[in-house]
């Protein structure tokens, strides 16, 4: 494979094609191909970074020679797609979630362990400034021993596709949504990376509230507003709240609170925004800084992902955290 491996992209709406940019400005890999349903999304994406337009079904013929596909479409489309490029021979950076239920991720993460494929899924909220610094107090025992974490994401805005809307489409309302980012942060700043697999955060039940316009959630509704208690085995316990169109005084609240016995880390957005984030150490009644934005985050996951891809890298199996994340969340819907 070259250095600069070759990439497709399919799907390049506001999302798509922010991660796009961010891989073609990083200078690590060659777009070369773009496929989106609207023709002009994928006429503008492909101009911007001199690739060519191609239909969904093109982008992984063998002419095209790509070595990894970025899928930024609709969630329901996420693990058949994925699989349909792994199962072609090509690497795969996926938007969350990578699929809909724990068992259609599992399905993917099985085929790219087979195909000895790197498949990655864009969970950005890792790749903070902020939360890698709350990462390295943890591990290091900064905290002491961490036994309970309480994560908020409330968003004063809402899905503005309907296909989010649609139980059958998304696979869930705010939680797949929003939620996944806080129980994908507190399974992985919870886990000690020198630990073995067995000895990994362990959920054992979860205790959920699915609210629709303040009503609790009907069949066929999907949910926009949602609070969670998950228990883990070793007697920690992780709090989450999300929601869409909250009353919240600003765009969005969002905060992520890890407690210790000698201490707690804390990450919160700063006046309301969606992209700027700091990080505090508190002891007591004091606290001390971490991390202050600014800080250019949001492309780092798709970058860091074709970085590794060049560099040659195969199959990895940290990605089997996103099934265990799946799993809780259907926990959280009981299913």
């Amino acid at each position: 494979m070259p250095l600069k491996p070759r990439l497709g992209f399919l799907g390049v709406g506001w999302i798509g094609r922010h991660r796009m940019l961010a891989v073609h400005e990083a200078g690590v890999a060659e777009i070369v191909a773009v496929a989106d349903s609207s023709q002009e999304a994928a006429r503008g994406a492909a101009a911007a970074v001199g690739a060519e337009v191609v239909s969904p079904e093109a982008l992984l013929d063998e002419a095209l020679q790509i070595d990894g596909l970025v899928i930024a479409t609709p969630s329901a489309l996420h693990a058949e797609q994925a699989i349909a490029a792994l199962d072609a021979g090509r690497a795969v950076f996926c938007q969350k979630p990578l699929g809909r239920t724990a068992s259609e991720c599992g399905a993917v993460v099985e085929v790219a362990r087979r195909a000895d494929l790197l498949l990655a899924v864009d969970l950005s909220y890792r790749h903070l400034a902020a939360v890698a610094r709350m990462r390295e107090v943890l591990e290091s025992g900064g905290i002491g021993d961490a036994y309970a974490a309480d994560l908020v994401f409330h968003n004063a805005y809402g899905p503005d596709k309907a296909w989010f809307l649609d139980a059958q489409l998304s696979g869930g309302g705010c939680v797949i949504d929003l939620g996944i980012h806080l129980v994908d942060l507190a399974l992985w700043l919870l886990t000690d990376p020198k630990a073995s697999a067995d000895s990994k955060p362990q959920v054992t039940a979860v205790d959920a509230r699915l609210f629709a316009a303040g009503a609790p959630v009907a069949a066929g509704q999907v949910e926009d507003h949602a609070m969670a208690r998950i228990d883990l085995a070793d007697g920690r316990v992780v709090t989450l709240a999300c929601s869409w169109f909250l009353h919240a005084g600003c765009d969005a609240v969002i905060t992520a609170t890890f407690y210790g016995t000698q201490g707690a880390v804390a990450l919160h957005n700063v006046a309301g925004s969606f992209y700027d984030f700091r990080a505090d150490l508190h002891r007591s009644t004091s606290s001390e800084v971490l991390a202050l934005p600014p800080d250019h985050w949001g492309g780092r996951a798709a970058v860091g992902w074709a970085r590794r891809l060049g560099a040659g890298e195969r199959f990895d199996p940290a990605v089997e955290e996103m099934v265990e994340v799946a799993r809780v969340l259907d926990l959280v819907y009981g299913r």
